[in-house]
């Protein structure tokens, strides 16, 4: 599953992923986080997610990275956004000029796993609902090495993933259970199952797919000092 995949998705409107208002888990648990107004939170694959805008509301510096750009200026233009531009090595960055009071955005039309590290470096916190559950087994451990592993201690996250049972569905989005996400954050971060939901009656694409349970988790993480 390669780059192009995701932009042919994005240019053929194939986003079912979308979301038209913010993520109600989002809303309900950010908050049990503590993450401090004006924190840098890193979204990876952020497409065009509402949910950042629900962040910035909240006082947070968001930080979206995407590879299409269809969802870069799809959100700028649905949200009636404007933005100042530059390119660098990593990609085209959006600073959008004007952000919900209190809160800023940034979006970076690029790869992740390409972003500068001081980037990701210097955010406090992240927001990840469709970025791990969207990517294969080892591109998943990447992201929570690569990526994630370079925030700072003390750094927390919000993680939302999917569980079904195995062979049931080819994805994505893929099932990550309990035991992986221990896998893929163990090593660096303390991981929190804040809850697990049955959400199989409210997704027929799921059931109509023969997919026969279907649960959500959230957790929050916090980056470990050693």
């Amino acid at each position: 599953m390669d780059a192009e995949f995701w932009l042919k998705r994005w240019r053929e409107g194939r986003i079912g992923w979308h979301h038209e208002k913010p993520m109600p888990l989002l809303v309900q648990h950010w908050p049990a986080l503590d993450v401090a107004k004006g924190s840098r939170v890193l979204v990876p694959l952020c497409g065009k997610s509402l949910d950042m805008l629900w962040l910035a509301r909240e006082g947070m510096q968001v930080v979206g990275v995407d590879l299409s750009p269809i969802a870069v200026e799809s959100f700028l233009a649905e949200n009636h956004l404007h933005a100042r531009t530059h390119t660098a090595l990593d990609g085209t960055h959006y600073e959008i000029t004007n952000a919900p009071d209190g809160g800023g955005i940034d979006l970076v039309n690029g790869d992740v796993f390409a972003v500068d590290p001081a980037t990701i470096g210097a955010c406090h916190a992240f927001y990840d609902r469709a970025a791990t559950i969207a990517l294969p087994a080892a591109t998943r451990l990447r992201l929570a090495r690569a990526v994630y592993g370079k925030l700072p201690a003390g750094a927390r996250g919000l993680l939302i993933t999917l569980e079904y049972p195995p062979g049931e569905m080819q994805g994505p989005p893929f099932s990550v259970d309990d035991a992986e996400v221990h896998h893929l954050f163990d090593a660096q971060w303390s991981i929190e199952r804040l809850e697990r939901r049955d959400i199989l009656a409210s997704q027929p694409s799921f059931s109509g797919n023969g997919v026969t349970a279907l649960h959500t988790a959230v957790y929050a993480l916090t980056r470990r000092t050693n």
